[in-house]
């Protein structure tokens, strides 16, 4: 194993920065779509309820299910698994987003609309602050889910480090295998870890 990562680093290295460059677009446009989402359901608990339960159907539904189902509108790569992605994001999300918002003092809340401040200003300067431990907490769920989720879309010619392991299940080689499945379990434990440190802070 190790002769083959000194012999070819290239194989290793490429794969393994193709999938952090997933990780943190994917990660950019899945926050960007939970605060949109956020704000549209400030207004409506039952909306609220609504996001969270299609989502929650989408998560429940095998990925590999979903990128065929993208395809033929996608096609392969990138984009097809970056899209998943990102859908799979929303529920971990949205529910640690809600649940935290959820659990801000009723008096604080009341004390803020006293006041003065509107629903915008209220999530902004008093609930987002005041759940940031919560909805850290989705974003480090978010992070791991799509490190492991994004190993699997390299079926769909999406590169990262799930190619490593499906050209090593293709051609029978163990020293791939191997190779693919530490690079990604490390990936995800130690993004896990460093997440977890910075959550214990908050």
């Amino acid at each position: 194993m190790i002769e083959y990562a000194l012999e070819y680093p290239d194989k290793l290295y490429f794969p393994l920065l193709e999938h952090i460059q997933m990780l943190f677009i994917t990660l950019i446009l899945s926050l960007i779509l939970a605060s949109i989402l956020t704000i549209i359901t400030i207004y409506s608990e039952s909306l609220s309820k609504t996001f969270v339960y299609i989502f929650s159907v989408i998560y429940s539904i095998p990925s590999l299910a979903i990128f065929a189902l993208l395809i033929p509108l996608t096609g392969l790569g990138k984009t097809t698994a970056i899209i998943v992605l990102v859908l799979y994001n929303q529920y971990l999300l949205l529910r640690n987003i809600t649940e935290g918002l959820k659990e801000v003092d009723p008096a604080v809340t009341e004390a803020a609309i006293g006041i003065g401040m509107n629903k915008i200003q209220l999530l902004f300067k008093i609930k987002i602050p005041l759940s940031k431990k919560a909805i850290f907490t989705g974003v480090r769920l978010a992070v791991v889910s799509t490190i492991g989720i994004a190993t699997i879309a390299a079926f769909i010619n999406a590169g990262g480090l799930g190619s490593i392991l499906n050209d090593g299940l293709r051609t029978v080689n163990t020293v791939k295998i191997l190779w693919g499945s530490i690079l990604a379990a490390g990936l995800a434990i130690g993004s896990n870890a460093i997440l977890s440190k910075w959550e214990q802070r908050l």
